[in-house]
């Protein structure tokens, strides 16, 4: 840690160009850009502080329902939520209780984090998944501020490399006071690298509230299609658009009126996406634009952020994407909104969840484009089996909600102690 510090500080010209060329990619928040250096926003709040870190979307989302209930019971603490990402300031923007702040994270070098705990002063620190950096993680222990890593996630590839640093990782991971891993596998890895006190008790994704919506929207939306037949295909990365409209041109030899709706994980791509739109002859309604959806729209563009609570409501039969060229999507969100649930073969990040998933019947895996077309056609013409199918969907992710519980008792005795320490 030593080392990776005067890393930090000898090659600082360098961090400085590359969050520069950052900014000018609209890959920070020039607004806010001075908390990527440590600089506070706002001020401190009086009383208690639980500072809460969650890197990017993904995380954020996992401990929003986490932050609703610290803060039912413990009203009189605030809560900072930091994130790394602009989507996820954008994503979580108004969906903070009272008493909460969203910050960005400082940039992991000595000087920007000791100017963010000097203004912040955390009474607990909550560490989200997988992100570790060595700087914070030091200044924490330097604080003798109690340090709890949530949701942890640590891959076996993961844990080769680290294995390789034994004398490093012990040292971060001795920061935590405790680990709640997702799962025995993790627990295990953890425990191996030098985390002392580390416990399997799920996944906090199970545990986050359905993802909101604007149900005038919804009825809108609902209004406008009709009768159509419709299916979704959510988060989608660069080639798998592609594979949508094709997917959509054999099903409509079917089903001629049918509708498909693309959400892409990143709105910025609707340039390419209309493109292809355009190239195919294929009559679409683009959302960020406010388009009317009518009979002779084929596809539906859905290209804004923070929506998707909206489009799984509005459509029980989804594709999740990000599976066939990535690493998939939380299947957990549209299984709590009874989706019937497809994804393709690559869910390498959510592989466990995809696994207990398809062990219940409650999602089903396609390998490629044309047994995504064949299973679509058949879920589409027989629709009592994808009612069926979200149901299972629904009840699986009903039954996986205590892990939830579970954090928030072994979170209470350092919430208690900071509480005591400070009469």
């Amino acid at each position: 840690m030593k080392l990776y510090r005067f890393l930090t500080t000898f090659f600082a010209p360098l961090i400085a160009l590359y969050l520069r060329r950052r900014r000018a990619r609209g890959r920070e928040d020039s607004a806010r850009f001075q908390e990527r250096l440590g600089y506070a926003s706002a001020p401190r709040p009086k009383g208690k502080l639980v500072w809460c870190h969650a890197a990017s979307v993904g995380e954020a989302m996992s401990v929003l329902t986490l932050i609703d209930r610290l803060h039912e019971r413990y009203p009189l603490w605030s809560i900072l939520l930091t994130t790394g990402t602009v989507s996820s300031a954008k994503l979580i923007a108004g969906r903070l209780p009272e008493r909460a702040i969203h910050h960005y994270v400082p940039v992991d070098r000595w000087p920007y984090v000791t100017r963010f705990l000097d203004h912040w002063k955390p009474d607990v620190a909550l560490w989200v998944e997988s992100e570790l950096w060595p700087n914070m993680l030091a200044a924490l222990s330097q604080r003798q501020i109690p340090a709890i890593l949530l949701n942890g996630r640590l891959s076996e590839k993961s844990y080769r490399r680290w294995k390789l640093l034994p004398g490093g990782a012990k040292e971060m991971l001795g920061v935590f006071a405790l680990g709640l891993a997702q799962t025995g596998a993790e627990r295990n890895r953890f425990a191996a690298l030098g985390l002392k006190d580390v416990r399997a008790i799920g996944n906090l994704k199970f545990a986050a509230d359905p993802l909101p919506c604007d149900s005038s929207a919804l009825a809108l939306l609902k209004t406008q299609i009709g009768g159509r037949r419709t299916w979704l295909m959510a988060s989608t990365h660069p080639g798998e658009d592609e594979l949508a409209l094709r997917v959509h041109q054999i099903l409509r030899r079917s089903f001629p009126d049918l509708l498909t709706i693309i959400v892409p994980r990143h709105p910025n791509r609707a340039p390419e996406i209309t493109a292809l739109l355009k190239a195919q002859h294929l009559a679409f309604a683009q959302r960020s634009l406010g388009e009317e959806l009518t009979p002779a729209h084929e596809v539906y563009l859905a290209d804004t952020m923070g929506e998707m609570g909206l489009f799984y409501r509005l459509c029980r039969l989804c594709c999740l994407a990000g599976s066939f060229t990535w690493g998939g999507h939380n299947p957990v969100e549209p299984a709590q909104l009874e989706c019937a649930v497809l994804f393709g073969p690559k869910m390498d990040n959510f592989h466990i969840m995809a696994d207990d998933m398809l062990g219940a019947g409650a999602a089903l895996q396609v390998t490629d484009e044309a047994e995504l077309a064949e299973t679509l056609l058949r879920l589409l013409d027989q629709p009592e089996e994808a009612v069926k199918l979200a149901h299972t969907a629904r009840a699986w992710a009903e039954s996986k909600r205590g892990v939830l519980e579970e954090t928030l008792k072994l979170l209470a005795p350092f919430f208690a102690e900071s509480e005591s320490n400070s009469q």
